[in-house]
């Protein structure tokens, strides 16, 4: 399982980039991301290279960030990969919160991470139908 790092930070021009900038001043590698907003919020979800050291960082430069539990799946890079391990969770009764994509920088893979509301079972589900987790 990998630990996703959220931070919620105000819709406001620059931020994203100084919350960036925070973690890429103190070499932390982002490996994969998606922003969610509202009128004045946004959630920045990413996968981080030190999930601990990079919460503290930006905790200590004043932004609310927590850290949860994803699954990230290793995926073939063609045509209906995705669709294949949305059929794999459809058939074992599995909602899928949000998704996004990352990659395996060793493989050079996609990887799309999951947040479900059960991850250890989801995780051990898709282990049994020969999905590669990370």
């Amino acid at each position: 399982m990998l630990k996703q790092l959220s931070v919620y930070a105000e819709n406001k021009k620059g931020n994203l980039q100084r919350i960036t900038g925070t973690l890429a001043d103190r070499g932390i590698n982002i490996w994969g991301s998606v922003t969610n907003d509202s009128a004045e919020y946004g959630i920045i979800r990413m996968i981080v290279e030190k999930p601990e050291e990079a919460q503290q960082i930006l905790q200590e430069a004043g932004y609310l960030a927590k850290l949860s539990d994803v699954i990230g799946v290793e995926m073939a890079d063609e045509v209906g990969a995705l669709n294949k391990l949305l059929i794999a969770l459809t058939e074992s009764n599995i909602n899928v919160d949000y998704i996004y994509l990352s990659f395996n920088r060793e493989s050079g893979q996609p990887v799309q991470i999951l947040h479900t509301q059960d991850t250890p079972e989801v995780a051990s589900c898709l282990n049994a139908k020969g999905f590669r987790l990370l």
